[in-house]
């Protein structure tokens, strides 16, 4: 972590664990109560502990980025269904199977992105899982460069694909803290075809820009068709629920190469 270099005027933490475990096998010191608060999971895990869990998924990966030197990054979210071409092929979906030509844009986009990024700035960063998410780190890696991935706990769907920078693969608890965590080093937004958890990542982000919450950055949704099928933008703008002005914070895109015109046009 970011103060492992500092010296110690006191003896540190990870001491005094060492100390614990070397004391006498006494009835006192197998007490639950015995443990050094900061090394006793179950009162970490306690219910009354939730805040300190939160500031910990927070801080956590906070200090890992900073160490790492990334300044920005360009956040790939979508689904985790939609399948490599080849595999799409054999979907039960035909739907899906289609939806797979996005697999290969992502790839793309985080591929050329990626090839033009120091290193440091527009990072990939996707839900660190499969489908669309693993795209987005497997273009990384096809141009030799690193990238993240926020995994979640999950009881299926959700584990750390391969193409993931093992220095840079998170896990979370909160999906809040999670979601703050895509945003907080974003310089654009790239938003491909997926199921709630995308649209919840879609709107709340539209939500924090709209509000004034978040600066505008470059919003890219990736398929028109996909995205005005299962989403009446103009009705939401028609009844007065958003203003028209509303609809100019993203655009449609099909390709990684009209995303990345629309990144740079935005820039210039």
């Amino acid at each position: 972590m970011a103060n492992q270099t500092r010296k110690h005027v006191m003896r540190s933490s990870p001491e005094d664990m060492g100390v614990a475990e070397g004391a006498p096998d006494t009835a006192q010191t197998r007490a639950p109560a015995y443990r050094l608060a900061y090394d006793d999971a179950e009162f970490l895990c306690s219910d009354e502990l939730r805040p300190i869990r939160l500031q910990l998924e927070l801080l956590k990966p906070e200090l890992v980025l900073d160490e790492q030197g990334i300044k920005s990054t360009i956040v790939l979210f979508g689904g985790a269904r939609i399948p490599e071409p080849a595999e799409g092929k054999n979907t039960c979906s035909e739907t899906l199977g289609n939806l797979s030509r996005y697999y290969e844009e992502a790839r793309l986009f985080s591929k050329k992105i990626t090839r033009a990024s120091d290193g440091f700035s527009d990072v990939i960063v996707t839900g660190g899982g499969p489908g669309v998410m693993e795209a987005g780190n497997r273009g990384a890696q096809d141009a030799g460069g690193h990238s993240i991935g926020l995994n979640i706990a999950l009881p299926h769907e959700q584990a750390p694909n391969a193409y993931v920078t093992p220095e840079l693969c998170f896990n979370f608890h909160y999906f809040a803290i999670r979601k703050m965590h895509f945003l907080m080093r974003a310089s654009a937004v790239c938003v491909f075809p997926g199921g709630f958890g995308t649209l919840d990542e879609m709107f709340e982000s539209l939500t924090l820009i709209q509000t004034g919450r978040m600066e505008p950055i470059p919003f890219l949704l990736f398929g028109e068709k996909f995205w005005r099928s299962i989403i009446n933008w103009d009705a939401l703008a028609d009844a007065g629920t958003i203003s028209a002005d509303d609809l100019k914070l993203f655009k449609f895109v099909e390709t990684a190469d009209q995303a990345i015109a629309e990144i740079k046009n935005w820039r210039a």
